[in-house]
């Protein structure tokens, strides 16, 4: 299944589109322009000495893909696989260039509109994501989104340093 990317349209005074997904019972959701499409999940070739949050590499039309749990990266225990368990590729940048990475998510929900005027910042505390993760927090009716920061929750360069400092660890 491949998301879409919305038009100028969806950007009017309606809101901002966001892929909602679950983290066990939690809903987070990303800006929709960054997705570029959701895969089902399948066998991932692990890479020696990275973190927990680096499940592995999958082979996306001949480019090699990270696929980062996102349970881990958050510092959760690493994701147990389930039915619904899917793979969100989306454009991070490093450097000014475009890098696609895969999220590993429990489940994707669906697209939703979230007018800029029910979205809030993200809370002081009281989080189970660090707070630089979060761009702000979305209302859906009753309920609160968690809308992610890419740019800070899947820093390209800091993932990087962080699987340096594993290899070093794991080295001494």
């Amino acid at each position: 299944m491949t998301a879409s990317t919305p038009t100028a349209a969806g950007d009017s005074a309606a809101g901002q589109q966001f892929l909602t997904f679950l983290l066990g019972k939690e809903v987070f959701a990303m800006d929709i322009r960054t997705v570029r499409e959701i895969i089902q999940y399948g066998p991932l070739t692990s890479v020696p000495l990275m973190p927990d949050f680096v499940r592995g590499v999958i082979n996306l039309r001949g480019a090699v893909v990270p696929v980062i749990d996102l349970h881990a990266r958050f510092g959760r225990p690493v994701a147990e696989i389930g039915k619904k368990t899917c793979i969100v590729i989306f454009d991070a940048v490093r450097d000014g260039e475009r890098t696609e990475l895969g999220l590993l998510v429990d489940a994707v929900s669906e697209v939703v509109d979230i007018p800029a005027g029910q979205i809030e910042p993200p809370p002081s505390f009281g989080t189970a994501v660090r707070r630089d993760f979060i761009q702000g927090m979305g209302k859906l009716g009753e309920r609160f989104v968690i809308i992610l920061a890419p740019d800070k929750a899947f820093d390209v360069d800091d993932m990087a340093r962080l699987c340096e400092a594993t290899q070093e660890s794991a080295a001494a």
